[in-house]
C-alpha cells in the first residue's frame, strides 16, 4: 500500500472513531466527566503547592470587617505569610495578623480595607515550602 493510502485509512478510521464516539450515549463513553472528575479530585497539587487556606466570612460585607484566614499547609514547615491582593500599593487585607502558625492548623486574622469595592480577589499564603491561593470575594 501506498503511503497516501494508509494516510487516508487512518484518518478515516480517526474521523469515525470520534463521530461514532460523539453518537454514543454518555454512559457509554469510555473516560466520562464524571470520570475524569474523580480522577482529577484525588490528584494531590504539585510539591509546593500544597497548602490550602479558607477565610470567613467570604463573601464579606463592608469595609473594615475582620476576616479569619484559617487552613494547613500541607507538608510545610508553618505559616509563615498572608499576603492579600495583585500588588503592595493596593491591599485587599490589612492588619494581618498571625494567631497561630501551626502547619497542621494555622489561624490568621485582618481586616477589610477600607478602599476596597466590589469584586474578587487573591489571598495567598507561605508556608515555608509550601503556598496557597483562595479567592476573596467582596460585597460592599
Amino acid at each position: 500500500m501506498s503511503k497516501r493510502v494508509i494516510a487516508a485509512i487512518a484518518g478515516l478510521s480517526l474521523t469515525a472513531g470520534v463521530l461514532g464516539l460523539a453518537g454514543a450515549p454518555a454512559g457509554a463513553q469510555a473516560g466520562t466527566a464524571s470520570e475524569s472528575t474523580t480522577t482529577t479530585a484525588t490528584q494531590k497539587p504539585p510539591k509546593g503547592a500544597r497548602a490550602v487556606v479558607q477565610v470567613s466570612p467570604n463573601p464579606t460585607t463592608k469595609r473594615g470587617q475582620e476576616v479569619t484566614i484559617t487552613g494547613h499547609c500541607g507538608g510545610g514547615e508553618g505559616l509563615k505569610a498572608v499576603l492579600a491582593g495583585i500588588d503592595r500599593k493596593h491591599p485587599v487585607l490589612r492588619n494581618i495578623r498571625i494567631i497561630k502558625d501551626d502547619p497542621k492548623g494555622f489561624v490568621a486574622k485582618a481586616t477589610l480595607a477600607p478602599t476596597i469595592g466590589n469584586g474578587v480577589g487573591p489571598v495567598f499564603v507561605d508556608c515555608g515550602g509550601e503556598a496557597g491561593v483562595t479567592l476573596l470575594v467582596t460585597h460592599v
